[in-house]
């Protein structure tokens, strides 16, 4: 493989996630509560760091580029220029007009009367336009301008209702708004029966009006259009002061004063969608802080941009799953919010399915669930940061890497004889061919210049792991390291001692036994009161007794003392705890060595009373105690562990 090294300069493309790594990135997460979706979940809105390479930024880091996006709007524009503009014009048609007037006007007192008119107009946009309409116009150019800008608004008021009919919209003829007025008739037909309790007849509607909805398939489709846009509306009156707001209104009532009808079927539509709540959650009050003008036309277009990032903003909170990353359309992020932000977001769909196709994840219906291929991986994961850590502190001993059929290897070596496994030691052999043979090429070997190593026997152990699973070690932080000492432990036992036996036990008010493969999912329940390591010692007790080695132990992880203990088949808690759960348990301690069972126990917390039953249970079973610290509890208990596996032969 070619490797070529180069100074970077930031367009050098860097290795992405594997499958291994999302599946490191998530492992706390899924330990932390055992639920994959909230693993998923939590990797998704948070991303992952890649130390090899670019990280893969999440939800989070996308809604806030959105927001930042957005803010620069807000600060960039003065909404309240778009009326500034719609007065300029206007007073560019007033321009043109008195200019026409004084050149084509002859008669003094028709010219006197035509400019007194002009004087006269209302200062606001919607009183000129109110009476520019009644006009006659002696100039045809100024006639032009003000009937462009009265279809140019008409337009922008309609648009929102009627987004479907650009083409029409262009044009307003007489003919075009009495179908529309025909057609918002239908409409408000249509939510009438909805309001009412009725389902309207849609397709008849479709068949009639259709060509103007493209895309529309149902009514609750059209009705989050229309709702859409009517919000979009709504949004920009709620963003003006009050002053604006009035004057946008009265121009906009202005603007249909010649077809009252068209403006009732418009107030009634907007009532409606109001009264079914389509608009109510879309629209917004935006808070404008800018100096750049803007047009009419250009502020609505601004506030279709506002209301899609608010759009954005939802599906992007709402994110969960898999499922839901792949609703969001890339096409949007890039428009919204940037083509790097599309780029991550294609990265982040990508994570679940690497997952996926390594065999970490599998589909059980709509649901992704771990296989038992990711809980070895996540042991093994568990393993590797205890023992990394072991090595940073030079504490303990790890197990050695090479292995053989005799067991593990030691640094003595010895001339190899039948039925040695074959742990070649292959600096002596070489040595003792030299030593046979003298100085020169080519080496030739005998079977008597061999030399392997040494081994040391391992003895076969039978282990259960009692897990504390009170109230207190959850909300204390314990249980998550508890579990990935688990988890290490089982990895250990299946990759260098696979003839050695591990149950897990969780413990609160009641006992009982979990696979490896259960433990991810182990999670803390309302039920989980108490701390009956009574029913622990007796079910670990039952799992021991089937096994007929010599080596037999528990390893319990605790932050307590007994609360409770069982009386026949139920549980009898008690907080504080009483003599009698005291007695009940120590009883049990004294079956299990009895029967040659060590019970070594790991305390996370040094109280009083916790000390004094400890003392007196490794008073009662010779086993040791340990106080370890939450971070530190694997090296103690994985290092225990590999150290009493060990056994020379003589």
């Amino acid at each position: 493989m070619l490797f070529r090294y180069s100074r970077w300069d930031g367009t050098q493309q860097l290795a992405d996630l594997d499958a291994d790594d999302l599946l490191a990135a998530m492992s706390d997460d899924l330990m932390s509560d055992g639920d994959l979706w909230n693993a998923l979940r939590r990797m998704f809105q948070r991303g992952v760091q890649n130390p090899q390479g670019s990280p893969v930024p999440g939800i989070q880091d996308m809604l806030d580029r959105l927001r930042k996006r957005r803010q620069q709007q807000l600060d960039r524009y003065d909404l309240g220029s778009a009326l500034e503009d719609i007065k300029k014009k206007l007073d560019e048609v007033i321009r043109t007009e008195r200019a026409g007037v004084d050149r084509e006007v002859k008669d003094q007192g028709e010219r006197a009367k035509k400019l007194e008119t002009l004087d006269q107009l209302p200062p606001d946009p919607a009183g000129r336009i109110k009476q520019l309409q009644d006009y006659n116009f002696t100039d045809p150019e100024a006639e032009r301008l003000f009937q462009e800008l009265m279809k140019s608004l008409q337009q922008q008021m309609l648009q929102p209702f009627m987004q479907g009919m650009k083409q029409s919209l262009e044009g307003m003829s007489p003919e075009d708004l009495k179908r529309m007025r025909e057609m918002m008739r239908d409409l408000n037909r249509m939510l009438r029966q909805r309001a009412e309790g009725d389902e309207p007849d849609f397709d008849a509607f479709k068949a009639k009006w259709g060509q103007n909805f493209p895309g529309v398939e149902s009514l609750d489709e059209l009705l989050e259009q229309l709702g859409r846009r009517a919000a979009q509306m709504q949004s920009l009156l709620d963003s003006m002061s009050p002053g604006q707001r009035r004057q946008l209104q009265e121009m906009m009532s202005s603007l249909f004063m010649k077809d009252e009808r068209l403006e009732a079927e418009m107030a009634q539509l907007a009532m409606h969608l109001d009264q079914l709540g389509l608009t109510e959650d879309m629209r917004r009050r935006y808070d404008f802080r800018g100096d750049d003008e803007l047009s009419m036309r250009e502020a609505m277009k601004l506030m279709d941009e506002l209301q899609q990032m608010e759009e954005l903003e939802r599906q992007l909170r709402r994110v969960q799953s898999p499922d839901d990353l792949e609703r969001i359309d890339p096409v949007d992020v890039e428009k919204l919010v940037g083509e790097e932000a599309a780029r991550d977001l294609e990265r982040l769909k990508e994570l679940a399915k690497k997952l996926e196709e390594a065999g970490y994840l599998e589909r059980k219906g709509d649901r992704l669930e771990l296989t038992a291929r990711a809980i070895r991986k996540l042991g093994d994961k568990a393993l590797r940061d205890i023992f990394a850590h072991l090595k940073r502190d030079r504490f303990g001993r790890h197990v050695v890497e090479r292995r053989g059929a005799g067991g593990d290897p030691t640094d003595e070596a010895k001339r190899y004889e039948f039925g040695d496994p074959f742990l070649l030691d292959l600096k002596e052999t070489l040595m003792n061919a030299v030593e046979r043979n003298g100085a020169g090429t080519p080496l030739r070997l005998s079977p008597d210049d061999f030399e392997v190593f040494r081994t040391e026997l391992s003895t076969q152990a039978s282990t259960v792991v009692m897990l504390d699973m009170s109230r207190s070690m959850i909300n204390n932080g314990y249980f998550l390291p508890a579990k990935k000492v688990a988890l290490a432990l089982t990895a250990l036992i299946r990759g260098q001692f696979p003839r050695d036996s591990l149950w897990i036990l969780g413990f609160s008010l009641y006992a009982r036994q979990f696979t490896a493969e259960e433990l991810p999912r182990l999670a803390w329940t309302e039920w989980n009161i108490g701390t009956n390591m009574h029913h622990g010692f007796q079910l670990s007790r039952q799992l021991l007794g089937r096994q007929k080695g010599g080596n037999k132990q528990i390893i319990m992880i605790t932050d307590g003392e007994p609360t409770a203990h069982m009386e026949g088949l139920e549980a009898d808690f008690s907080y504080p705890p009483t003599r009698r759960t005291f007695e009940e348990t120590l009883k049990e301690v004294q079956r299990c060595t009895r029967e040659g069972i060590t019970i070594n126990t790991f305390m996370l917390e040094q109280s009083r009373m916790l000390t004094a039953f400890i003392e007196q249970l490794t008073r009662i079973n010779k086993g040791r105690a340990f106080f370890a610290r939450p971070e530190r509890l694997g090296e103690y208990i994985l290092v225990d562990y590999v150290r009493n596996k060990r056994r020379s032969i003589a």
